[in-house]
């Protein structure tokens, strides 16, 4: 396996290096093969990654000058939810779209439950919510309703697809979010609406250092555009770990949060919204492998103070990711006898970021003479060291415009 070597040269530049493991100084040599996840849960933690990574790529290509974001872990939970009333035809086209061919688990559904319950420790800062909601016209089948609700814990919905079950869905998902999640839906589910999953996430998690100075405003410069003013954080002499990569034209931090949680910062070279190349590399194993070779450092760090809330329906996305054949014959033949289609994946966010953190940086007698200075379009993920499972995931082009 190619691993991505980072040096840091103190003061003076960051470089990238790629190194390739010798085998025996032969030409020709094949790569040595390191295993990045070796238990069912770390394993799940990289499946659900892969499939956020790969939904986050085609979200983002729809229009490279927006901000995006997603919590792919709870679209994976509610499309599992889904796959457990479909045929076997039907659950392996959706479980290879979820990257669930490549784990080889029999106990699939309880390594998700124990990954979904793990990363919503207390303290992770992150809240989710994933729910079926089907029309009661379907002729539903209750074992279906009884067996999501046994695994997950959680029991699909019938509505009828008028005006009251707008507010229904949306009670619920603020309730499950802690308040955080509000108006999920904006319009109710139309008649005859099929089947739609629901998902919701919001974060707020505190970082392990924390922040000096916040709210001060300062330039975020836009792509092709005057810059704008936004409220930033900043502290000298603030550990990351951190490396430069010339392929991709970006330097990347991680900045650690509190309770196994991190934050990557991958920040382009230049002032551009195109950041195709970048979001193209994101896997599973490339981000476990940086997070194995950054290096530590000491910096001065400025980052935007986050708010935002972002919405969408996801479920015309789902074809690019070689559903085409299942959305056309989803074949849920366990929820109805009757034909149902999928007609929507509703998915909303909201995060938080706040200068708070449990502890000061080190006392140094003068400021750090490396700075990382996020004040221009980037690209960041929300990982969970322990499983290695992204949490969230986003693209800031402009944050003037973000809404919480």
């Amino acid at each position: 396996m190619k691993r991505t070597a980072f040096l840091l040269v103190f003061g003076v530049v960051l470089s990238f290096c790629e190194a390739q493991t010798d085998t025996g100084g032969e030409e020709g040599g094949e790569e040595e093969h390191v295993e990045l996840f070796t238990t069912p849960q770390t394993k799940m933690g990289a499946a659900t990654s892969d499939f956020g990574y790969n939904l986050f790529r085609t979200l983002a290509s729809r229009d490279s000058a927006t901000n995006v974001f997603l919590a792919p872990i709870s679209v994976s939970a509610a499309l599992t939810q889904l796959s457990m009333g479909g045929s076997e035809r039907a659950q392996r086209q959706l479980f290879r779209a979820l990257r669930y061919h490549t784990l080889q688990d029999p106990q699939l559904h309880n390594t998700l439950k124990d990954l979904l319950t793990a990363v919503k420790a207390p303290g992770k800062g992150l809240s989710t919510a994933a729910r079926i909601y089907l029309d009661r016209r379907l002729r539903l089948k209750q074992e279906f309703f009884a067996l999501v609700e046994q695994q997950y814990g959680v029991r699909p919905k019938g509505l009828q697809g008028v005006a009251r079950d707008m507010n229904e869905v949306n009670s619920w998902m603020s309730q499950q979010t802690g308040g955080k999640v509000q108006s999920l839906l904006t319009s109710s589910f139309p008649r005859n609406f099929g089947v739609s999953t629901v998902s919701a996430a919001y974060f707020k998690g505190k970082w392990v250092t924390r922040f000096g100075q916040s709210g001060a405003m300062e330039n975020f410069q836009v792509d092709g555009g005057a810059s704008v003013r936004v409220p930033m954080m900043q502290q000298d002499n603030y550990p990351v770990k951190m490396g430069a990569d010339s392929d991709l034209s970006c330097v990347i931090a991680q900045i650690q949060m509190q309770n196994d949680v991190s934050m990557f910062v991958f920040l382009p070279d230049d002032v551009t919204s195109n950041m195709t190349l970048l979001e193209e590399s994101l896997t599973a194993e490339f981000v476990q492998d940086l997070s194995m070779t950054l290096l530590p450092a000491q910096v001065t760090l400025t980052l935007p103070a986050l708010k935002l809330s972002y919405s969408t329906d996801l479920q015309p996305l789902l074809s690019d990711l070689g559903l085409s054949e299942w959305l056309a014959d989803t074949d849920l033949e366990k929820i109805s006898a009757l034909p149902a289609k999928l007609s929507s994946v509703h998915h909303k966010v909201v995060m938080e970021t706040a200068p708070e953190g449990n502890q000061y940086p080190g006392a140094a007698s003068t400021p750090s003479h490396l700075t990382y200075r996020v004040d221009r379009p980037f690209l960041y993920l929300i990982r969970d060291e322990v499983s290695g499972a992204l949490l969230f995931i986003g693209r800031v082009v402009n944050p003037k415009t973000l809404t919480m």
